[in-house]
């Protein structure tokens, strides 16, 4: 059985705290795990979670702060450790190649395992596989900095009713369904499309048109919100945004399941970010999220 959860692993900012690490996020899709923007201390957190080396196929850094990348040193030699019999593909904005050689090769250890680099530099689709299409975005942080999107292909639901009035039944309804004709029956008289779902992950930004082109349509949207609506100067001049912004986008952009994360230490009250949420008018599934969380993918309409 297929299964599709983000699994968080760390929420603070800049600084950690004693209930929140340093960044880190596992998305399961299928049979695939892609980590996104491991800090310090993500290690320590898979084993919390009870995510294994094996599990990962992609790393994805949006930029390279410390705490959003500092755990790669780490996370790279585990997989090696383990000897992860497949190929790892690590994403990270191009600018930053020589943070990520630092980090690769921090210190000493036998490498076992195919990783492969692939720095992104622009916009546009980073990988398509049967079950996904990867895209980045760029974002608007003092770093360079990228988001990142997954798109599920749209697919067929077939019609019961539909099917009955044409008189396919058994096995003609699964070569109706690979060959797109069964005689003068196409399949397009007895399906209707069944819309791919979306994930994306947007971290340190301020409003930028990437923001809100990650986010359109998305089934599940993970996002900053460092600052509270407040302190909207501030999350401005330090290149992020507040509560009440990430809300607003998710709003406006048809956002189904909203995750706030990667919150400032300046704040007591983790439920505000989600008050402040509703006050911008997002009316969808919502999350404040807390370290070794499991949030599952919304199911198809």
């Amino acid at each position: 059985m297929s299964v599709r959860e983000l699994v968080v692993l760390g929420t603070a900012s800049q600084v950690p705290t004693r209930h929140r690490n340093h960044n880190g996020y596992l998305l399961r899709w299928d049979g695939e795990g892609i980590l996104f923007d491991p800090g310090e201390g993500t290690q320590r957190q898979l084993l919390r979670a009870g995510v294994a080396a094996h599990d990962l196929n992609r790393l994805c850094v949006t930029h390279f702060h410390g705490d959003h990348s500092l755990g790669l040193a780490g996370v790279i030699q585990r997989i090696n450790l383990d000897r992860v019999p497949h190929e790892v593909t690590a994403h990270y904005p191009a600018s930053g190649q020589r943070f990520f050689d630092r980090l690769r090769y921090a210190t000493a250890y036998r490498e076992t395992v195919r990783l492969t680099e692939a720095p992104v530099a622009a916009d546009g689709v980073l990988a398509r596989t049967p079950s996904y299409t990867l895209q980045a975005r760029r974002l608007s942080h003092p770093v360079e900095s990228f988001g990142y999107r997954l798109t599920e292909p749209d697919g067929r639901r077939m019609l019961p009713d539909r099917l009955a009035a044409f008189g396919v039944r058994g096995p003609d309804v699964g070569r109706l369904q690979r060959e797109g004709r069964l005689g003068d029956v196409t399949l397009e008289d007895v399906s209707e499309v069944r819309r791919g779902q979306r994930f994306a992950f947007v971290m340190d930004t301020r409003l930028c048109e990437g923001v809100s082109a990650l986010a359109e349509g998305c089934d599940l949207l993970v996002i900053e919100s460092t600052f509270l609506d407040e302190d909207t100067a501030l999350a401005e001049d330090h290149g992020h945004l507040t509560a009440g912004q990430a809300a607003a986008v998710a709003r406006d952009a048809g956002v189904r399941h909203l995750v706030l994360t990667h919150f400032s230490q300046r704040y007591s009250d983790p439920a505000e970010f989600g008050r402040q949420a509703r006050a911008a008018g997002y009316a969808g599934e919502l999350t404040v999220a807390y370290d070794l969380q499991r949030v599952p993918v919304p199911k198809r309409r």
